[in-house]
């Protein structure tokens, strides 16, 4: 099989399980957004992708079962990011960091209903499940498993007054069924609690 078959086979794969092919990767191009290696990333063809995006290699955006994603614009997507909508639904705000670290965000059920907002940071190998809403500029880092949680939008990261940032939730473990409020954080430690939840001024003290 010489390149030109190979090259053929690829993408005859890639359509076959409903990818965009390497040239119809490319194509997304013309809207601003990067994909630095096109055959090591998977993006369905279902799914709608805004400007301005960069997708670092190993990157998988899937659709099945009438599963749906949206993309806003401006996020980065680090290698080991898998976003899967079989039918639930996935909807990305702008300017959201996706890793590095690894993050898998998964629809995987017809009540799965994912909002994230707009400038948060998923990152460290955090997977989210179910019903969940992230809120811009929340935050999720470390080793955790978010499930039907609710974290409120707020200011930046970068906002020098840590009690009016986005929700957050750090460390490692399950988080289910929990909703953190605007400038509080829950450090969890293999389960997380309401009851644990402190202002993120407890480990960012306002100089």
């Amino acid at each position: 099989m010489n390149m030109a078959e190979a090259f053929s086979k690829i993408n005859e794969q890639r359509q076959k399980n409903g990818f965009f092919s390497i040239p119809e990767l490319l194509e997304l191009e013309a809207k601003g957004n990067l994909i630095l290696d096109p055959f090591s990333t998977l993006i369905s063809s279902s799914v709608e992708i805004g400007t301005d995006n960069k997708f670092y290699s190993g990157v998988i955006i899937e659709t099945k079962n009438n599963g749906t994603i949206y993309i806003g614009n401006g996020n980065t997507f680090w290698p080991n990011s898998l976003i899967r909508a079989e039918y639930g639904k996935v909807q990305i705000g702008d300017s959201n960091q996706f890793g590095d670290g690894g993050v898998s965000i998964k629809a995987n059920t017809k009540q799965s209903n994912i909002h994230i907002g707009d400038h948060g940071r998923y990152i460290n190998g955090v997977q989210i499940l179910g019903c969940s809403y992230l809120g811009s500029c929340s935050q999720v880092i470390g080793n955790i498993t978010v499930q039907d949680c609710h974290l409120d939008e707020g200011e930046s990261f970068m906002n020098s007054d840590p009690d009016v940032r986005g929700g957050v939730l750090k460390g490692y473990g399950l988080a289910r069924n929990i909703r953190v409020k605007t400038g509080m954080v829950i450090n969890g430690q293999g389960v997380f609690t309401q009851e644990n939840m402190i202002k993120q001024s407890f480990f960012h003290p306002i100089k």
